[in-house]
């Protein structure tokens, strides 16, 4: 059975301290193979005013917090607006997937805004983040032997060559499966039926797992030089102009 994401998600972003320009869902639930006990993981973008960047007392760029509500472990990351916006100005693809989640739980016209220029930020660069982070889930499947950092490799990495080849960032693995090995759809079920299990039974060896892990590695290296996405990011001066149009209005516009 596929996790649902609890109702009162909403309440959480309209109860933070600063104005969110939006809240998405990340991890598990926007890869596609969340289970039962999940986490659900909020990531978003807060605005400071003014007063709180201008002044001797800075405003946090960051808030990070975690609890439990109904049984359930809510992880909540936001960032300060010119911070989130200079990370899309790097190769981050996590805030790429953060600001593109579909899983929306409170969006503005900042959001609509910052998704429409997602675009001018991509470049062919970001495919280090992807192989970076694949080899930081080998290393960590190698070492633990869970399903779990396995499928992130596997997803990363087709997240990756997906996005070189189309210029389209796809975050969740189940519409990325043609492109990986005919296994993958029953390691993904196995996840969904527990958070950090082992292997399933039946599930390839080492050896498959990681010759087919190297090959994807490959084939994402090599999207990454063949790929029409530019070298460098279009929409700087765009996001400049939106986080000073925003902070002098003192927050977001309008849902």
């Amino acid at each position: 059975m596929t996790a649902v994401l609890p109702s009162w998600l909403p309440e959480v972003a309209a109860g933070e301290r600063h104005p969110l320009a939006f809240a998405t869902v990340s991890g598990a639930h926007l890869y596609g193979f969340p289970s039962v006990d999940s986490d659900v993981d909020l990531r978003g973008v807060h605005v400071l005013p003014v007063e709180e960047v201008v002044g001797l007392r800075a405003g946090e760029e960051t808030v990070t917090r975690s609890w439990i509500r109904e049984g359930v472990e809510v992880d909540l990351v936001t960032h300060d607006l010119a911070k989130f916006c200079r990370l899309l100005l790097s190769r981050n693809g996590y805030v790429l997937e953060q600001l593109l989640s579909p899983l929306v739980v409170t969006t503005s016209a900042l959001h609509e805004e910052m998704r429409a220029l997602a675009r001018g930020c991509l470049t062919r660069h970001h495919a280090h983040h992807y192989l970076g982070f694949a080899r930081t889930q080998r290393r960590l499947f190698d070492r633990t032997r869970e399903l779990k950092p396995l499928l992130y490799a596997f997803r990363v990495l087709l997240t990756g060559v997906h996005l070189m080849r189309t210029g389209e960032l796809v975050a969740d693995l189940t519409l990325l499966l043609a492109g990986g090995p005919p296994y993958l759809p029953g390691l993904v079920e196995a996840k969904r039926a527990a958070e950090h299990g082992g292997l399933p039974d039946g599930a390839p060896g080492g050896e498959r797992l990681a010759a087919d892990l190297d090959a994807l590695t490959a084939r994402l290296a090599d999207a990454r030089d063949s790929s029409a996405l530019p070298d460098a990011p279009s929409a700087h001066d765009a996001l400049h102009d939106l986080v000073v149009r925003t902070r002098l209005a003192g927050r977001p516009s309008g849902d």
